[in-house]
């Protein structure tokens, strides 16, 4: 059975009942850092389920009880001989604290009995010395049995009696001279039943002797052990590990060979340590974490003022040139002569938006309405009382309804040329919408251009030079490049005329990029088509909204996304060492599978995808704000469809061929498979179509009724998305 490593890493943070960091990677001990909480599990990609619970309750609970303090100071000990007493503690204690648990751990050491991993089937289990016995009986006991001296039952009850870890260190000394001695009598007897022979028993002395006075100097070297191995077993955590503390008895590596020729040796341990790291994957790539930073809007938001002073200053400038050159003659004639007639055109489609936003909130405020009764007679019905029992006067009480607000997000890369001035069409009706039912709205684009970029030969890479980082670069968070910018194009806060002529201007930009030899006028330079840092447009999302809601007083906040295309995701941020003494934090590429969006203030994991990175993003954000329409408006032309299908169903899916039937009779279509909430496709081509009635003076009846059936197929189309999306900002 294939282990879900996100689902029993959630089960690791509600054993440990707090929100501690699970993370899975290809290591081969587990690790508990007591600074960050963070919890690291190898990934054990070849555990069956049983095993896998086991191993990680053990670690939860090590997470749990055992302290972190270098307890070598007080006590000589080997540390397998403390790994076996603190695992008899720390399993005690947690399925003590979840009365489930005792069932759990049954099955995963029966599964480790029945597959051999303490390698005893040809051992003589009562041969073995007590350490490895206890061990043992704390584990497979049940399976197996495992007999003991009277002394010996002494030192396992007191094991079996420990409370607190003060405890665990005075039974595992007693342990360990226990072993110590048996060993010592085992030299004795053998020294007794050697040869007679003089040189042999004088050797036999020696070595003794040797020994003796090598294990009194042991527990110094130990310690210089303990304090350099950062693999280290955890049970004991101690200072000089950089606060990682490594907790299991399953991730401790075995003794060197110098110390077992020192102390009595504990095969069981070992021998379990290197079963397990059999069950760790050499083949998967190890996972990468990453977090989304804290933006400083303030370094990212182009003020709408600042943009549009700007881009009127250009066109004032350009037709100046033009006049001084050639006869007075207004260059933007054409262009704000198309967006005045698009502007009445489209008013029937703003006012069906109205009249359906209205009866979507009056039939949403009447099912919350509540009737209750007063108590006081209505007099007008009291002759009903022979065959009516409700005579009493009624009151309604209706709730206010909700205050809602939009934020968009308009994409002006360079893969929206020709769509561009489509897309602003579906926004200005918004808009206007906006406007005319007093909704909060404020509208983004997002650009690589604002900013004054170069190349810096150095880095290899393009830099801007007028703006330092938005966020504080650190290992694991995504990167977000310092020409990442939002132009804040369009605002409520300004006066209709104004609004007006920001509209007109963005309108003159949409009309340029497709031909722009067409036109007297060219683009400003910050204003040109970019890149697609659509992802980093998600991330400035989380300081977006909040403070949105907050500055206009809202309960509800819904988020329109205009985009033609994905984005590649951001690098994540990596500390990289040039010496000992120097590192710096850079940038590396997002891998194409195994990496993991994580949020520590959720205490979520998300599991992303190259390809679908944006869909990561979003998951967070609706999470994060549960209040929130999250609304993707994405344009198509007929051969983008299948692509664009297949990165959420596959080919043969019964909703891949549903949605391709829609899109062939609508020219339209809405995915709920996606990270939005709704995510609408839309054709290009239908959209570009004018939905106003006009035929030439002597057109035919073909021609008219081809014209009359083209201008209604267009209407139904706007006015089936702009109802779709009434129905979910009410």
């Amino acid at each position: 059975m294939t282990v879900n490593f996100e689902i029993k890493g959630m089960l690791a943070k509600l054993l440990a009942t707090e929100d501690i960091l699970v993370e899975h990677r290809n290591v081969d001990t587990a690790s508990f850092n007591v600074d960050t909480r963070t919890l690291v599990l190898p990934i054990w990609s070849n555990a069956s389920e049983n095993i896998y619970d086991i191993l990680l309750c053990h670690e939860a609970s090590h997470s749990i009880y055992t302290p972190n303090y270098d307890w070598t100071k007080t006590h000589k000990i080997p540390h397998a001989y403390l790994n076996i007493c603190e695992d008899v503690r720390v399993e005690k204690l947690i399925k003590r604290r979840y009365a489930g648990l005792p069932k759990v751990f049954y099955k995963g050491y029966k599964e480790l009995y029945e597959q051999d991993f303490f390698e005893i089937a040809n051992e003589d289990v009562s041969s073995m010395n007590l350490a490895d016995r206890v061990n043992l009986y704390f584990k497979i006991g049940n399976f197996l049995d495992i007999s003991f001296t009277e002394e010996e039952k002494e030192i396992v009850s007191l094991i079996e009696k420990t409370e607190t870890f003060e405890e665990v260190l005075d039974a595992a000394q007693k342990l360990y001279e226990y072993c110590k001695q048996e060993q010592q009598e085992i030299k004795i007897s053998s020294i007794d039943n050697h040869d007679n022979s003089g040189g042999a028993t004088s050797e036999l002395e020696q070595q003794s002797e040797s020994s003796e006075s090598s294990e009194s100097s042991e527990p110094q070297e130990n310690q210089n052990s303990s304090s350099t191995d950062g693999s280290m077993n955890t049970d004991a955590p101690q200072s000089g590990q950089n606060n990682d503390s490594k907790r299991s008895n399953y991730s401790s590596s075995p003794s060197n060979s110098t110390s077992q020729n020192k102390d009595p040796e504990v095969k069981t341990v070992s021998k379990l340590e290197e079963k397990i790291r059999q069950l760790a994957s050499s083949t998967l790539s190890s996972p990468v974490y990453v977090e989304v930073p804290k933006l400083d809007l303030k370094s990212l938001i182009v003020e709408n003022k600042e943009i549009h002073t700007y881009i009127e200053t250009s066109f004032v400038q350009q037709q100046d040139a033009y006049n001084s050159s050639h006869k007075s003659l207004d260059i933007f004639k054409e262009s704000d002569s198309d967006f005045l007639t698009f502007k009445k055109s489209t008013q029937k489609e703003v006012n069906y938006l109205v009249k359906e936003f209205e009866c979507r909130k009056a039939a949403d405020t009447y099912s919350r309405s509540q009737v209750s009764k007063t108590g006081i007679l209505d007099c007008s019905n009291l002759h009903t009382y022979q065959f009516n029992d409700d005579i009493f006067k009624k009151i309604t009480t209706i709730p206010e309804g909700k205050n809602h607000g939009l934020v968009f997000i308009l994409d002006w890369s360079g893969s929206m040329t020709n769509v561009l001035l489509d897309t602003l069409k579906q926004l200005y009706n918004l808009m206007w919408f906006c406007k005319k039912v007093s909704i909060p709205f404020d509208v983004y684009a997002f650009t690589n251009d604002w900013r004054t970029v170069h190349y810096d030969y150095q880095k290899c890479q393009y830099v801007c030079a007028d703006r330092k980082s938005s966020y504080e670069k650190k290992e694991g968070l995504l990167a977000v490049h310092e020409s990442f910018s939002l132009m804040h194009i369009f605002t409520h806060r300004v006066s209709s005329n104004t609004l007006e002529q920001q509209m007109k201007n963005i309108w003159r930009l949409a009309k340029y990029f497709p031909n722009p030899y067409a036109y007297k006028y060219h683009c400003p330079a910050k204003l040109n088509l970019s890149g697609t840092p659509l992802n980093e447009s998600l991330m400035s999302l989380h300081q977006i909204i909040p403070e949105f809601q907050e500055k206009n007083r809202l309960q509800k906040v819904h988020c329109i996304i205009l985009t033609d295309g994905e984005a590649d995701p951001p690098p994540y941020h990596v500390k990289i060492k040039r010496s000992e003494t120097n590192s710096y934090i850079g940038s590396q590429r997002i891998p194409y599978d195994r990496v993991f969006l994580r949020d520590r203030q959720l205490g979520t994991t998300y599991k992303g995808s190259f390809h679908q990175f944006s869909d990561t993003l979003l998951k967070n954000l609706r999470d994060k704000f549960p209040q929130t329409s999250f609304i993707g408006i994405r344009l198509l032309s007929g051969s983008d469809v299948s692509r664009f299908l297949n990165l959420y169903h596959q080919s043969n899916d019964a909703e891949y061929h549903k949605i391709q039937n829609q899109w062939k009779k609508e020219n339209s279509f809405i995915l709920k498979s996606s990270g939005y909430n709704s995510y609408f496709g839309i054709s290009a081509s239908s959209l570009s179509q004018d939905s106003e009635f006009e035929i030439e003076e002597n057109a035919t009846k073909t021609q008219i009724k081809s014209a009359f059936v083209k201008s209604l197929k267009t209407k139904k189309l706007n006015k089936k998305i702009l109802g779709e999306f009434i129905s979910l900002i009410v």
